[in-house]
């Protein structure tokens, strides 16, 4: 949208006309509490002076907006539950608790930060898991060696992106930034493609912040790393990039940017005799797809976690079901997602294990 200067502020502006610190004002956008405006030219995002009037006309300004987004950290919010910080870090560890951010140290490990009303709200629909012994649900996982918490910040943070835009490349960057760049290779074959989705790359609020160790650690978290939600995350980047190339394509060396190709300019494909089945097989493929994201891939999950966490590695309590799609007759989408290559990769590590990252340990 357009954005008169008259008429906006800079975030950094704006936080302090709200009473934010920067983390908070933040964590404000990215819950949905306050609306940034996107200059159409590209630039930093800015705040119209009419949310901060909206924000300032609400009930207990600005002492509610501060609760809403107010942060604790393990020892905090274990205090706050009435339980050790042991078993909190536990439920945390299990997917019962999604953190919303995160801090490195002086140590440079990584410290969660949860908001203190979901804590809240998970007391009271979950209170028999605050007291007495733990599920046996939760122990195997644990057991198992489950973390998700970086997965559950990770697919909560995708989930708020996706739904502050509508242009169809800019959702498949945010995908992108999920999968490596081996990984996102296989999907984006095209490298004029991927370059834009790396232009296209969603930024915080207030712009790249922190050290460069700081700002790679946030980006390693920000990549899948288990097998079912690699696939999760490959499928939907399949379907998003699908459709952003019906819509447009993506720009070319010496080609004008702003101008959008016509489809009747478009190259018409060959007629290929595998066409009619390979887009049946497809066709039931996304409609599979989008009703598991209507009902969310985590829909077996603790009460409380988001619904885009992906089936694994957090499945929540009772009966873990295989992943959906794993076994779908669409060949050529399933040699796009890199299954077979991927099951080739897994026997392989099942006789030399990789190391384990340093995060979220």
């Amino acid at each position: 949208m357009g954005v008169p200067a008259a008429s906006a502020m800079a975030v950094s502006t704006a936080a302090q006309e709200v009473g934010l610190k920067r983390g908070e004002f933040a964590i404000a956008v990215h819950l949905g509490l306050i609306r940034l405006m996107v200059p159409r030219d590209g630039g930093r995002p800015m705040v119209g002076r009419d949310e901060i009037e909206r924000l300032r006309s609400q009930d207990g300004f600005p002492e509610a907006l501060r609760e809403r987004v107010r942060t604790v950290g393990t020892a905090e919010g274990a205090r706050q539950l009435g339980i050790s910080p042991d078993r909190f870090t536990r439920f945390a560890r299990a997917g019962c608790l999604t953190p919303i951010t995160f801090y490195l140290n002086r140590y440079r490990a990584i410290v969660w930060l949860y908001l203190a009303d979901e804590l809240t709200g998970f007391a009271d629909r979950e209170p028999q898991l605050l007291t007495g012994r733990s599920p046996g649900w939760l122990r195997d996982r644990l057991e198992g060696g489950a973390d998700c918490r970086a997965g559950n910040w990770r697919s909560r943070r995708v989930e708020r992106l996706l739904s502050l835009t509508e242009d169809p490349w800019a959702r498949v960057a945010v995908l992108a930034d999920t999968l490596d760049p081996v990984q996102l290779a296989e999907v984006v074959d095209d490298p004029y493609e991927r370059a834009y989705l790396a232009r296209l790359r969603p930024e915080p609020a207030f712009g790249p912040t922190g050290p460069v160790w700081a700002r790679e650690t946030m980006a390693h978290l920000m990549r899948a790393d288990e097998p079912d939600e690699l696939l999760w995350r490959r499928v939907n980047l399949i379907m998003e990039l699908d459709n952003a190339r019906e819509v447009r394509s993506a720009p070319r060396p010496g080609s004008d940017r702003r101008s959008l190709p016509s489809p009747a300019s478009e190259r018409v494909p060959a007629p290929d005799p595998r066409a009619d089945a390979d887009a049946d097989a497809r066709s039931k493929f996304r409609s599979r797809s989008r009703s598991l994201s209507r009902s969310g891939p985590g829909s077996d999950l603790v009460s409380g976690a988001p619904s885009s966490v992906p089936p694994s590695p957090c499945p929540g309590p009772g009966p873990v079901h295989a992943p959906t799609g794993a076994a779908e007759p669409a060949v050529g989408l399933l040699a796009r997602i890199g299954l077979r290559r991927r099951t080739s990769r897994e026997a392989n590590s099942r006789q030399s294990p990789p190391g384990r990252a340093p995060f979220g340990g």
